[in-house]
């Protein structure tokens, strides 16, 4: 039997594969102990799936982080049956990713990225307003559409930019599409990142979403701001003027986003309270029965399932980049925890947290450092929070919360490895790094604004 053969057989097991382990993370939520033995065995099994099609950086720090792991369990850990149980800390995370497709169809079905896609392209003056235009809409996109609305908006602005030449055109995709992503991540409450903090902080997300939002408003004033100083002397050709009716189908559209946002945070938020499972798990948990539920409301329900269910297998087959780099990374986290190789790394924390400023600026260099070799900042993140947790009760969870959220985010403009720079790099034709380092002075901003808040807030509601 050719490899090829082989390769084949495996890729028909990634769904029921990913599916199986998913669901068993699920059902171990509530049910006693053997149940987490199988959900192990079958997050080890969809590890060893994911090896036959997870490339790249996802590979190399897969078989890293997997080999780590493996090496400090011969030191460090139990008998042998116990290995499996050591993949349930990032199955949380898969779980989201596995369910986001859902969310995603239901925007694509009730064509409100194309309504918002059509309203970008008319009647913009200048390359300034096109630039606030499209900021807004990649930032309403972004919370619904993940990932996906980078390409969306990249095919909408190239007719409106073709007058512009290749180095001004490639700078406001990347100034553009790459900070309003990161922006409008920085308060959804679908973002992973954010799911992942306030679980381990245990803040509420009401707690936090405020001042997250005061961020992600700021930032965008002062982007604005130096973008009308750019393009203030580039106008746009071939503008196609609004009608009314345009006008009002797409703030309807709008609204209705902002409707299913907002339902969508208040249930999340009433079943964390109900069950106190978390607000990560409330979130999966939850995300696909919503939607079904406004698919029916629309009555779209029949086509919804049908484009669902079809566009979640596609998405699921090509998690096995996320399924092996982040089943090896937790299982280095959880041996690591158990080391004493932890106990010197969290001696540098320590010395930071008795004074927090300097605990947020560690925080803010760790996540600048490692985005820079290769690590995508949920790793980061994972692998951070064992060495913040004896410092965790020193310092108010909701300034920590809010440091962890944007400094995890802002590699999302720069990072040559995360998925933004990379998808963007691909719709460009050009070098992830050479796009990604357009955007470290904003990052760099952003983090120091988002400390600032940080500190602010400390000062004013725990001084």
């Amino acid at each position: 039997m050719t490899n090829d053969r082989i390769k084949d057989m495996i890729g028909t097991l990634r769904v029921p594969v990913y599916t199986a382990a998913v669901v068993l993370y699920v059902l171990a939520q509530f049910v006693a102990a053997p149940i987490h033995y199988v959900m192990g065995a079958a997050a080890l099994l969809a590890f060893v799936v994911s090896a036959f099609y997870a490339h790249g950086v996802y590979m190399v720090s897969g078989v890293l982080f997997f080999g780590l792991g493996v090496g400090l369990f011969l030191f460090y850990g139990d008998a042998w049956p116990t290995f499996v149980l050591h993949f349930e800390r990032v199955l949380g995370l898969l779980s989201l990713f596995f369910v986001l497709p859902f969310m995603n169809t239901l925007i694509r079905v009730g064509r409100y990225d194309h309504s918002l896609s059509e309203w970008l392209k008319r009647n913009a003056e200048s390359v300034s307003s096109l630039y606030r235009r499209s900021f807004s809409v990649c930032h309403l996109l972004g919370l619904f559409l993940n990932i996906a609305t980078i390409p969306l908006l990249v095919r909408s602005l190239r007719a409106a930019l073709q007058n512009l030449d290749g180095r001004e055109a490639e700078s406001f995709y990347v100034r553009n599409l790459l900070r309003a992503y990161a922006l409008c991540l920085t308060w959804s409450p679908m973002e992973v990142m954010i799911s992942t903090t306030i679980d381990f902080t245990g803040v509420r997300y009401d707690q936090v979403a405020l001042f997250l939002l005061l961020l992600a408003f700021t930032m965008a004033m002062v982007d604005w701001g130096m973008a009308a100083v750019s393009y203030r002397c580039i106008p746009l050709e071939n503008g196609v003027e609004t009608n009314g009716k345009m006008t009002v189908s797409v703030g309807k559209k709008a609204a209705q986003l902002l409707l299913v946002l907002v339902v969508f945070t208040v249930l999340v938020s009433l079943l964390q309270h109900w069950l106190g499972k978390g607000f990560l798990f409330s979130v999966v948990l939850l995300l696909v029965p919503f939607c079904f539920g406004w698919a029916l409301l629309a009555r779209r329900v029949k086509r919804y399932a049908t484009v669902a269910f079809r566009h979640w297998r596609e998405r699921t087959e090509g998690l096995a980049n996320y399924f092996f780099m982040f089943l090896g990374a937790g299982l280095f986290v959880e041996m690591l925890a158990r080391s004493p190789l932890l106990a010197v790394l969290e001696g540098w924390f320590r010395v930071g947290a008795e004074h927090s400023v300097w605990l947020y600026a560690m925080i803010a260099a760790y996540f600048f450092a490692t985005s820079l070799v290769g690590f995508h900042p949920l790793v980061s993140l994972t692998l951070l929070m064992p060495l913040l947790e004896p410092v965790r009760l020193l310092v108010p969870a909701v300034p920590l919360s809010i440091v962890l959220i944007c400094c995890s985010l802002a590699t999302v403009m720069y990072s040559p490895y995360n998925i933004s720079v990379s998808l963007l790099s691909e719709e460009l034709g050009d070098n992830p790094y050479r796009i990604g380092k357009r955007n470290v002075p904003f990052a760099l901003g952003y983090m120091t604004a988002g400390i600032g808040i940080a500190c602010l807030v400390e000062r004013i509601f725990f001084g």
